[in-house]
């Protein structure tokens, strides 16, 4: 059972082609108290990748969720 986290990330990447921003996940759960979501999407793309279906990068290269400080991008693995 996906979260709505979850959710809002993999729909997003299901309309895109390329990679999204936790921020932009946030912002479609709660386009006002979206700074509020950031720890919550950050979570959620933490289980995603534990399951296999998405990649966190950072300037491109894939790095792991636990440990990566800063902006980060979220895309389907390959």
């Amino acid at each position: 059972m996906s979260t709505a986290a979850e959710q809002a990330i993999l729909d997003l990447l299901g309309a895109r082609t390329g990679t999204i921003c936790p921020s932009d996940a946030a912002r479609a759960l709660d386009p006002d108290g979206w700074r509020d979501r950031m720890d919550e999407v950050r979570d959620a793309a933490r289980g995603l990748v534990a399951t296999g279906e998405v990649e966190v990068t950072q300037g491109g290269a894939v790095v792991d969720p636990a440990t990566a400080r800063g902006p980060i991008r979220i895309r389907r693995v390959h």
